[in-house]
């Protein structure tokens, strides 16, 4: 008898499970949009959130810039990366994060600047905002501008890795085994950043499924381009060049 009970309990607890999992939803799909040089806007199920927000740059879309931001991301103090940030954090209210050096120099009300360093989190409605170090060099108006930094955003469908400005480095390992993401957005310019083949060494490093060049033919100085990346990254076949069309939204 006590273990026909047993039986039933392991049945009915089966049952119930395999009727949650029939009538759970996944969650609503994520997007990116790349708004040209390191500029994107991420969108989750409930929240939107902008990265080095340089919107008026000469590859970004003839499109109207986003009503509602619920987070600010910058990954340093130069002015292709600060960008519009404080036009946007005034239009839509935004919280504006980056280093404690950065976002105090903004002349933003300080209730809505979030400093952050290396090592740090932030919850967004439901994305989870980790805070990378980069290799480069960050100035505000030719002031020293904290540390510069990339991000690892974790969103309901996919993780993504905003390197910022930076060269390949060995702590991308530990990027990768500590947020395992599955998108690598990674500057291929050159000059001031890492060029293709820092890029490809990068995406080992990382492990990700999934590369989305950037930070690339948007200036005279950068002088990286798509084919060299695709040529580079040909030494891993397992790994996707996802070229983003800028301005359109595109599904994680």
């Amino acid at each position: 008898m006590r273990m026909l009970a047993l039986f039933c309990l392991v049945s009915l607890a089966s049952s119930v499970s395999r009727a949650e999992t029939v009538g759970a939803t996944a969650p609503p799909a994520s997007t990116i949009t790349w708004w040209g040089h390191a500029a994107f806007i991420i969108r989750t199920s409930n929240a939107v959130i902008a990265v080095d927000p340089w919107l008026d740059n000469p590859k970004a879309p003839k499109t109207p810039w986003p009503d509602k931001l619920d987070a600010i991301l910058i990954t340093h103090g130069h002015n292709d990366h600060v960008g519009n940030a404080v036009a946007l954090a005034k239009k839509t209210g935004a919280i504006v994060v980056g280093s404690y050096e950065l976002v105090s120099a903004l002349g933003i009300d300080p209730a809505k600047i979030s400093p952050m360093n290396p090592g740090g989190t932030l919850t967004v409605k439901n994305t989870v905002i980790f805070m990378t170090p980069a290799v480069h060099s960050s100035s505000l108006d030719g002031k020293y501008a904290g540390a510069a930094v990339g991000y690892v955003i974790h969103t309901p469908n996919g993780t993504i890795y905003h390197a910022g400005d930076t060269d390949a480095f060995g702590d991308m390992a530990l990027i990768a085994e500590r947020y395992r993401p599955t998108v690598a957005l990674l500057p291929i310019g050159g000059r001031f950043t890492m060029d293709a083949d820092g890029a490809t060494l990068a995406a080992r490093l990382l492990k990700v499924p999934t590369v989305v060049p950037m930070h690339y033919g948007t200036l005279p100085m950068l002088p990286g381009t798509l084919a060299s990346f695709r040529t580079a990254m040909a030494s891993l076949p397992s790994v996707k060049v996802l070229d983003l069309a800028i301005g359109t939204p595109t599904k994680l």
